[in-house]
């Protein structure tokens, strides 16, 4: 039985509101489930799959905080 779980930020939305719409994470579903058939031989009905969209603010990389990071980045390239 695996369970697969998919992180997303929440980006380019407002506080409570989600980023993917309902279609988007249907095929999220349906094709994670199919690569795990199509790979593992794992049936579909025995697939699990997780969805949770996360505030930008609680994305970490290299030791910061994703919006920070992408400060730094954009003022190195000017």
């Amino acid at each position: 039985m695996p369970i697969v779980n998919i992180k997303i930020t929440r980006e380019g939305s407002g506080p409570g509101r989600s980023a993917v719409t309902v279609e988007e994470k249907a095929a999220l579903i349906k094709g994670t489930s199919q690569l795990l058939l199509d790979v593992l031989n794992k049936p579909l009905d025995s697939t699990f799959v997780v969805i949770e969209e996360v505030e930008l603010e609680n994305w970490g990389w290299g030791g910061l905080p994703v919006p920070e990071l992408r400060k730094q980045k954009q003022a190195g390239k000017k």
